[in-house]
C-alpha cells in the first residue's frame, strides 16, 4: 500500500481548512444534494464530498457510506488532492498502490475510484468530491465532464461558507459563524458535562482612530486585534467579530479562572504590540467573562447577554485587566 504524500502547502492548506471551520459539522442540503446527483447520474454506490484533515479524512456529505471518517494515510482522497485533475483508479485490484488498501480489502471493498479535488480560495485543495464503485468500471469523457462540474459546485459551496460567516476584514468568524459554531460547541460542552467561558471584548476609544488617523488606520487596528486573538486564544476556541469594534470569543472545556488567566495573557499580547507598532494610538479594550457549566438548553444568545452586560459594568469602573491595558 502506498501511504499518500503530504501536499507542499500543507501548512497553508491545513489553515485554510481551520479558518473554514466546516469540520464535525452537521450534514447540509447543499452539499448533500451534489452527492445525491453524483450518486445517481453516475451510477455509483458511494459518493462523498471529503475534507482532508490533517490525520483523517471526514465526510461532510455522505451517500451510500456509513463512516464519517477514515485515517488519512489509508485515503484516496488524500492521493487525490496532490494533482489538479480528477484521480481515477479504475481497478484498485490491479494498482500496486491499492490492492492492498484496507479500504479495498475489506469495507466498503473499494473496486473504483474518482475524485476531483475541491479548491478553496486561496488555491489550497481541501478535499474531493468522489464516487466509488465496488466493482471496476471505466470512467467514460461524459462522466468526467459531470464530475468536474459538481466538483465546481462543490468548491462554490464551501467557499459560499466561508464568505457567509467569516467576516471580511478581520477573517475570523463574523456574528453568524458565531452563532452557529459558539452554540454547537456548547451543545457538545453540555452532553459532556464540561464547563465554558465566553469573553466579550469591546474596543476602548476606537472612533478617534478613525477620526483622528482615518478609516484605513482604524481597519488596522481591527485587523491587529483580531490577529492577536487567534495567536493568543486556542484552535478549539471559537473567536469573532460581531460587529464594529465588539468581538468575542467562547472557550470551551475552560472554567472562569482560567479564562482570566488566559484574557491576561491576551492583554500581555496587546501590550507588547502596543510597544511595537508605535501606531499613534494604542489598543485598549474593556471585557465581560461569563463561565458555566452549560445545560442542554443553554443559549448561546443569553451568553452573549451577560457577557456583554459584564463588560459595561466593567466601563463603569477598571478591572485589573483594563488598567493593565491602559497603562501600556
Amino acid at each position: 500500500m502506498q501511504t499518500p504524500e503530504i501536499p507542499a502547502d500543507e501548512g497553508q492548506r491545513l489553515e485554510d481548512l481551520r479558518e473554514l471551520r466546516i469540520l464535525d459539522t452537521s450534514p447540509e442540503e447543499r452539499f448533500d444534494r451534489l452527492t445525491r446527483i453524483a450518486k445517481k447520474l453516475l451510477d455509483v454506490p458511494i459518493a462523498l464530498v471529503s475534507l482532508v484533515d490533517e490525520n483523517r479524512q471526514w465526510f461532510k456529505s455522505r451517500v451510500g457510506l456509513d463512516a464519517c471518517e477514515t485515517p488519512r494515510d489509508v485515503s484516496f482522497c488524500g492521493h487525490a488532492i496532490l494533482g489538479n485533475e480528477i484521480f481515477v483508479i479504475e481497478d484498485t485490484h490491479l494498482d500496486l498502490r491499492f490492492a492492498d488498501n484496507p479500504l479495498v480489502t475489506g469495507p466498503p471493498h473499494i473496486r473504483f475510484y474518482a475524485g476531483v479535488p475541491l479548491r478553496y480560495m486561496s488555491g489550497s485543495k481541501l478535499g474531493t468530491l468522489c464516487v466509488i464503485d465496488r466493482e471496476a468500471r471505466v470512467l467514460q469523457p461524459e462522466d468526467c465532464r459531470l464530475l468536474r462540474d459538481l466538483g465546481e459546485m462543490a468548491e462554490s459551496e464551501l467557499n459560499a461558507v466561508q464568505l457567509a460567516t467569516v467576516d471580511e476584514l478581520t477573517k475570523i468568524s463574523n456574528r453568524r459563524g458565531f452563532m452557529s459554531l459558539a452554540q454547537n460547541s456548547l451543545n457538545l460542552c453540555a452532553r459532556q458535562r464540561a464547563p465554558v467561558a465566553l469573553v466579550y471584548f469591546d474596543l476602548n476609544d476606537f472612533k478617534p482612530i478613525n477620526d483622528r488617523f482615518g478609516h484605513a488606520e482604524g481597519d488596522r487596528a481591527l485587523e491587529a486585534f483580531a490577529f492577536l486573538m487567534r495567536r493568543t486564544f486556542r484552535d478549539s476556541d471559537v473567536c469573532a467579530r460581531l460587529g464594529g469594534d465588539e468581538f468575542a470569543v467562547l472557550l470551551t472545556n475552560t472554567r472562569g479562572r482560567d479564562a482570566a488567566e488566559i484574557v491576561e495573557r491576551f492583554c500581555e499580547q496587546v501590550d507588547f504590540y502596543n510597544g511595537k507598532a508605535n501606531r499613534g494610538y494604542d489598543l485598549r479594550f474593556s471585557e465581560g467573562i461569563v463561565s458555566l457549566y452549560p445545560e442542554p438548553d443553554c443559549s448561546i444568545d443569553d451568553l452573549l447577554e451577560q457577557a456583554d452586560g459584564q463588560m459595561y459594568r466593567q466601563k463603569t469602573g477598571e478591572s485589573p485587566i483594563m488598567r493593565r491595558a491602559n497603562e501600556a
